[in-house]
């Protein structure tokens, strides 16, 4: 007797064992013949369902998982999968909503009739991404503050192209959703007061991200409403402000977060300097540090200075940053980690910026360099003093030939991973890399028409372990360009994807056409140079 109970039990446990393996590897969750059980619902019977469970249990014992242990398997599976799920049977529908934290959904107007069926299932929603799409009427007001009834534990809200919600609306949601911590909204037609109302009701927030919202006024900056400092100054970590008019009204909130880590302004309208030194002078916690297309100085830069704990920092296309600003950074800002310089071709950031870099940031890990002209000095410099750097992107530099690249491939040790772009080098440079960098892992070559397949293959063969990409398509292309078949469409969409062309890929380009196609390259040249690398042993 007593034997039999011990197989019964190995029996009982196995089949728990295969049906749990089941679940997990069967990433439809299909535990059944699809075309007998397709048409179960959480509205079919009782006697239906009494079925259905008997079903599986006889064939697979599942019904043993319990409820926390079915919630971590959907943890496991991707959207539409768990949607698969929930059709199975009442308890996985009933499980699946439950146990749903981000939710994405289409914001159109006709959605406020489904919002309360729709969270009266998904009643755990955290994460709630809200888009529509430019053609089509967005949800407004009343759409959002029902959902704010149903989500008050909401912590995450992105709001996409909802241009009929309104200050009033943004408001009254501020008021049932108390806990939000991070806040992203884009091309949405609120303004100042909306903003204002979240930053005094969620004192929780901690991320807030504003792209081209249109309610912030374009007229005069003295006589535009500001927003903050607010109640919310006090958690927030990280702003970030992209294509903005008089995105300056946003430095009562700067600059009263005195708990800021990171801070990001993107193609915001205005003189920066003034707001720079008020927001260093009393935030001197500043981590990370993203400019670009601002009317920004030296004196601005130079502001950077009094954040000693800087690491991360992104000057790009500032036209009236030179040497002078960077170099004052670098002194001071000895933690310095991650560098991205885009000197748009003027010249004024050059080798006497990067050697004072070399001599004050022991620590740099990660240098973009685009449209600046460094030679062998200061990359001699960087070499030697920053023993660290790993990460090395040069990008439309006229100077940066194959001696250069010698320098790079003797000197930096510690090198991992580089990319070349429109730089005049030929496979003789390729070639150093063979015998240099030990810790080479990736080379990246990009529109440089001295380089050719045949130099490319041969640094493969003489380093099997050393992943090497060369764009032999773009470089025809550039060529062509050079001898007269040029492009007439500026913001065509391979201009757009690899913006740093548009700077640094032909020097016989006269300046005006180079002011154009700076114009229209909206995104930030860094992530064309480093857009891959993340897949390729981590993110840069």
């Amino acid at each position: 007797m007593g034997h039999s109970h011990s197989i019964h039990n190995r029996n009982t446990n196995r089949r728990r064992d295969n049906a749990v393996n089941h679940t997990v590897n069967n990433r439809s969750m299909t535990v059944t013949d699809p075309n007998q059980f397709r048409s179960n619902s959480p509205e079919k019977s009782v006697e239906e369902d009494e079925e259905y469970e008997q079903y599986v249990y006889d064939n697979n014992n599942i019904l043993i998982l319990p409820d926390s242990c079915l919630a971590c398997v959907f943890q496991l599976l991707s959207s539409g999968d768990r949607k698969n799920c929930s059709l199975v049977c009442r308890r996985w529908f009933e499980i699946e909503g439950q146990t749903r934290h981000r939710l994405s959904l289409h914001a159109q107007s006709e959605l406020v009739t489904a919002v309360p069926s729709l969270f009266a299932r998904f009643d755990s929603v955290t994460k709630l991404s809200l888009k529509c799409d430019r053609r089509s009427v967005s949800i407004g007001d009343d759409a959002l503050v029902l959902i704010s009834e149903y989500c008050k534990n909401l912590t995450r809200l992105k709001l996409r192209c909802c241009r009929q919600l309104t200050d009033l609306g943004l408001a009254r949601f501020s008021k049932n959703c108390k806990s939000l911590k991070r806040l992203s909204c884009g091309s949405c037609s609120f303004g100042a007061k909306g903003m204002n109302a979240v930053v005094d009701n969620c004192l929780l927030l901690e991320e807030l991200s504003v792209k081209r919202l249109r309610g912030i006024s374009d007229g005069e900056v003295a006589t535009a409403e500001v927003v903050g400092p607010g109640a919310a100054a006090l958690s927030l970590k990280f702003i970030c402000l992209k294509d903005l008019y008089n995105a300056q009204c946003f430095g009562p909130l700067i600059i009263g977060s005195k708990n800021l880590k990171t801070l990001k302004l993107f193609r915001c309208s205005g003189d920066w300097d003034r707001v720079m030194g008020l927001v260093t002078d009393r935030v001197e916690g500043l981590v990370e540090v993203h400019l670009e297309r601002l009317q920004l100085s030296d004196s601005g830069l130079a502001a950077l200075s009094n954040c000693r704990n800087l690491e991360i920092l992104h000057v790009m296309k500032t036209p009236d940053c030179s040497n002078l600003g960077l170099i004052s950074v670098a002194e001071n800002c000895k933690l310095l980690r991650k560098l991205h310089v885009d000197g748009w071709k003027t010249n004024r950031i050059n080798d006497e910026g990067l050697i004072g870099v070399s001599k004050f940031c022991p620590n740099l890990q990660e240098l973009v360099l685009i449209g600046v002209n460094c030679t062998r000095v200061s990359l001699e410099m960087l070499a030697t003093n920053c023993q660290k750097l790993e990460r090395l992107a040069l990008c439309g530099s006229e100077t940066v030939g194959d001696a250069e690249i010698s320098c790079i491939a003797e000197k930096c040790a510690a090198l991992k991973k580089l990319c070349i772009k429109s730089c005049p080098i030929s496979d003789h440079g390729l070639e150093a890399l063979a015998g240099g960098c030990p810790n080479l892992v990736k080379v990246k070559v990009k529109k440089c028409r001295g380089v050719t397949s045949d130099g490319a293959s041969w640094l493969r063969a003489s380093r099997e372990s050393l992943a090497v990409s060369l764009d032999t398509v773009e470089v025809e292309s550039q060529d062509a360009v050079s001898d007269g078949v040029q492009d007439e469409d500026p913001a065509a969409p391979s201009q757009i994807e690899e913006a740093s062309n548009a700077v640094s890929s032909s020097t016989s380009r006269s300046t005006s056409f180079k002011a154009r196609l700076g114009l229209v390259s909206a995104r930030n040249l860094v992530s064309c140079a480093f857009r891959k690398w993340s897949s390729f042993g981590g993110g840069a």
